[in-house]
């Protein structure tokens, strides 16, 4: 039997240096608007969605519900005067750090073994598209699961149905649409993973190669 692997993208794939691309917005906008902009977690970590002026402008852009457009307009007002959209795109992508190659490596691995290998990513289309054309993801994987694409996002119930769905209609036989790995580095997104549609999950790469050396 095969298992179905669906990897997050970033920390799980691709670094992320949030602290880098926090310090590029203060820059643009100084502390305040730049944590309302960006959000904190509870740890004064991470971005997050949050509300802006009302609206959920993160949440949105990530679920592909406001265009990069619109996007870009919406954080200029929070700039300081005369802040260019380019300077803007340039401060998001400082989020973005290297994919190891090793990483990309693990799913040719899995792919060449006759599993098949899935991403599951909330994220945006600056990112996104960036990502994409540097690393060319959509050749390494068998389907490509995006928050823009699916106006759904983690840890929502209905994102892992959908893809739960989609994984179903392109299985070939029963065992395979209930034998799925889910790697994410975010403890709500497999909880929910694990709650919605029963897929084992693991917190990192290294965790699942883990788990395969002992299985």
């Amino acid at each position: 039997m095969k298992t179905i692997f669906v990897f997050d993208l970033g920390g799980v794939l691709i670094k992320l240096n949030v602290a880098r691309c926090m310090r590029a917005f203060e820059t643009l906008m100084g502390e305040q608007n730049m944590r309302a902009v960006l959000g904190m977690d509870a740890n004064g970590e991470g971005v997050k969605a949050v509300s802006i002026a009302s609206k959920q402008l993160m949440v949105d852009f990530e679920k592909g519900l406001i265009s990069t457009d619109k996007f870009l307009s919406e954080v200029q007002t929070y700039c300081r005067p005369g802040t260019t959209r380019q300077e803007i795109i340039d401060a998001w992508m400082t989020m973005l750090d290297e994919l190891p190659a090793e990483r990309l490596q693990v799913v040719d691995d899995l792919r060449a073994k006759g599993h098949r290998v899935y991403l599951l990513s909330n994220g945006n289309e600056l990112h996104f598209d960036f990502i994409n054309r540097t690393y060319g993801l959509d050749s390494h994987f068998d389907g490509l699961f995006l928050s823009q694409e699916m106006h759904l996002s983690k840890p929502e119930p209905q994102i892992f149905e959908a893809v739960q769905a989609a994984i179903n209609q392109k299985s070939t036989s029963k065992n395979q649409q209930s034998h799925i790995f889910f790697i994410d580095d975010l403890q709500a997104n497999r909880i929910a993973a694990e709650q919605t549609v029963h897929w084992k999950t693991f917190e990192s790469i290294d965790a699942l190669r883990l788990n395969q050396m002992q299985s």
